[in-house]
């Protein structure tokens, strides 16, 4: 049983850099929603949809914006940025009873005799790797990843469960006597502090390599094609996947279901909606969405009609 973790407002709010509207002595134990915290929770209020909660939560106190009208029945955390500071707080509440106070090497890993391992490495059960791979200082790949051949992993990244990288990427020439397979020669090089979600696939290069830029995030089964450069700082959200050769910039940002064809170039920061497909290249920042709503048969019908008029 993990030991229960105990802080002062006043212990929060200088970890957290906020301020204190309240008791600064009151005693937190764990992190809540609005809806369900008690009189021992610490919740937060980043979004205008759940203001109805605010009024009604039991919480002993509220992450709130500053611009956050604030009651005095409550304790407040005053933050120029709540989400970040619940992000910051989640860090401190975190469970680590499970986890292994030093990291190591499972018994069951197989590992190639020529893949090289950096310093204070976690390797998960049933983990797989191949030749010619690269692990770096405090990486962690969790049990049961696969790395094909040709992978290198930047220092402090993490591989969740069940992820494939550096497998062959989509190649095939037609011939009269069926699909000649196209060898993958390329590498996958990821960067520093990249955090990969469970399932998710990424293909090393054909020629060149594909490259997953420092500070990527990944969410849980996404694909990422042969010689993709993915560019630092980008987010991914989950079931995404970005076609082979297409080229994006830094601070990209990918709502669920969403996809890229190939051979695209897509600029910094950009933001695309969940469930939009883009087809061709993006040269201005900007959001993009191309998902219809749910509605009524009857409404769809009427939609589609006008955009096939349109198209």
């Amino acid at each position: 049983m993990s030991e229960k973790k105990s802080y002062t407002l006043a212990e929060l709010a200088e970890y957290t850099d906020s301020k204190v509207i309240g008791d600064t002595n009151a005693v937190v134990n764990n992190l809540s929603t609005l809806e369900d915290a008690d009189s021992e929770s610490i919740s937060f209020y980043s979004n205008k949809k759940y203001k109805k909660y605010l009024k009604s939560t039991k919480a002993l106190a509220v992450v709130v914006g500053i611009d956050v009208d604030t009651d005095k029945g409550l304790n407040y955390l005053l933050s120029k940025d709540p989400y970040l500071t619940y992000a910051k707080l989640t860090s401190l509440f975190k469970d680590t009873s499970f986890e292994l106070n030093t990291r190591s090497i499972h018994p069951s890993a197989v590992i190639s005799d020529d893949c090289v391992l950096g310093k204070d490495v976690l390797i998960g059960p049933n983990v797989f790797i191949g030749p010619n791979c690269t692990i770096s200082d405090n990486v962690i790949i969790k049990a049961n990843c696969s790395l094909a051949q040709d992978v290198q992993i930047g220092k402090n990244s993490i591989v969740h469960h069940g992820a494939v990288l550096g497998s062959d990427g989509f190649g095939y020439a037609p011939s009269e006597k069926g699909y000649i397979k196209i060898e993958q020669l390329g590498k996958l090089i990821i960067g520093n502090d990249v955090e990969i979600g469970s399932g998710c696939t990424i293909d090393r290069g054909a020629l060149g390599d594909t490259e997953i830029k420092n500070g990527v995030k990944l969410d849980n089964q996404v694909h990422i094609a042969h010689n993709v450069i993915l560019g630092r700082n980008s987010a991914i959200a989950a079931c995404c996947a970005i076609a082979g050769s297409t080229k994006i910039g830094e601070n990209f940002q990918m709502g669920g279901l969403s996809g890229v064809l190939g051979h695209l170039s897509i600029s910094k920061n950009v933001i695309v909606g969940a469930h939009t497909l883009i087809t061709k290249s993006i040269v201005e920042p900007g959001n993009y969405v191309g998902i219809m709503p749910s509605q009524s048969k009857k409404e769809w019908a009427k939609s589609s009609i006008f955009i096939k008029k349109r198209g």
